[in-house]
């Protein structure tokens, strides 16, 4: 079967690979539709290595998916031929522990596609659980269901912050997962999102999307918007969407007495955080790694209209042209958040 494989680090080609196919009793076949282009992809692609998941034999890329159901197993009840869906791309042992306490993206053993050594789903079919396939609103497009993998990042980090109706967050960060973030937390309740950056053209994305002031912290102070905004109280919540180190010693600065702080972004090296400020504030920290329980939210939401990703959606590709997409995704405009892929005669 054809993919786009990423041979080492730096080279990737679009070939004949053999991949596994076998179809079990609980599982769904799929034709690809449509695939993001994922930062993590880009980074195994440029560095070959992500902290300890490193490439060492070639790899089909892409978790980012939407397409049609063409083949179900033989106990799959929920879904059927013909079913338009997007996969949750990270497969848990279901007997760990860490499914069993419902934390299932925790467990050490979780296979998650285009994470060495697990391939990924930039190929034409492939085979994956039923539990962890959802199946499309008829509003909601196959390009729009590739964009609920990074969406429910968004909305993990979401629920993490216990979002209470009519909060102002900060937002560090307007790229993909920042962008997707401050969706998410104004569908969950926020009233105003204040989203930074220092290249203007990615705020000026943002600022289309809903009740977000940007701010370009190369030309305003943050705190100084904040404190506008709050009569001097400080933001509800912070989200730290960048994974930059000068955001993340800084994160305590807009937050106010007794705030929420959620981490996101993850920084390439260790990053020291002020505890005293923190504690001054009795901040409240989260943590997110992926996401679970939240694709079914994020269906609904996307399908009820509360949350709208065509605007982040910035190039189309053919197959055929995947490692177009990718030079173009390693070198991607600030004016652009997303590439995606799409296969042939879709």
């Amino acid at each position: 079967m054809e993919a786009l494989v990423l041979e080492r680090k730096g080279e990737l080609s679009l070939r004949e690979i053999d991949l596994p196919a076998t179809l079990g009793p609980h599982d769904v076949r799929i034709a690809i539709h449509t695939v993001g282009i994922c930062g993590s992809d880009v980074h195994y692609y440029e560095y070959g290595q992500i902290g300890p998941f490193v490439v060492k034999s070639p790899m089909v890329l892409g978790h980012e998916a939407a397409g049609t159901v063409v083949e179900v197993g033989s106990e799959v009840k929920n879904l059927r031929v013909g079913d338009r869906v997007c996969m949750e791309p990270g497969i848990p042992d279901p007997n760990s522990r860490a499914a069993r306490l419902g934390i299932y993206n925790l467990d050490p053993a979780v296979r998650f596609w285009a994470t060495p050594p697990v391939h990924g789903c930039l190929t034409p079919f492939v085979v994956h659980p039923a539990a962890y396939t959802f199946r499309l609103p008829d509003n909601v497009s196959f390009a729009e269901g590739a964009m609920v993998e990074p969406l429910a990042v968004g909305m993990h980090a979401s629920v993490k912050a216990k979002i209470k109706p009519g909060d102002v967050a900060v937002v560090m960060g307007a790229g993909p997962i920042g962008n997707v973030t401050a969706l998410a937390a104004l569908a969950g309740g926020c009233s105003q999102i204040v989203m930074t950056d220092v290249l203007q053209p990615k705020l000026d994305v943002a600022a289309k999307l809903g009740p977000i002031r940007p701010v370009n912290l190369t030309k305003e102070n943050l705190r100084e918007v904040i404190d506008d905004l709050t009569d001097g109280w400080g933001a509800d919540i912070v989200f730290e969407a960048s994974g930059a180190p000068p955001a993340i010693k800084t994160v305590h600065e807009p937050l106010c007495p007794g705030g929420r702080i959620v981490f996101i972004g993850l920084p390439i090296q260790p990053v020291p955080i002020d505890v005293v400020s923190l504690s001054a504030k009795e901040a409240s920290i989260e943590t997110v790694f992926r996401y679970a329980h939240v694709y079914p939210r994020a269906l609904a939401l996307m399908g009820s209209g509360k949350i709208d990703v065509k605007p982040l959606i910035s190039r189309t590709f053919e197959f055929d042209k995947s490692v177009d997409a990718f030079n173009f995704a390693l070198h991607m405009p600030p004016d652009c958040v997303k590439a995606q892929i799409q296969m042939p005669g879709k």
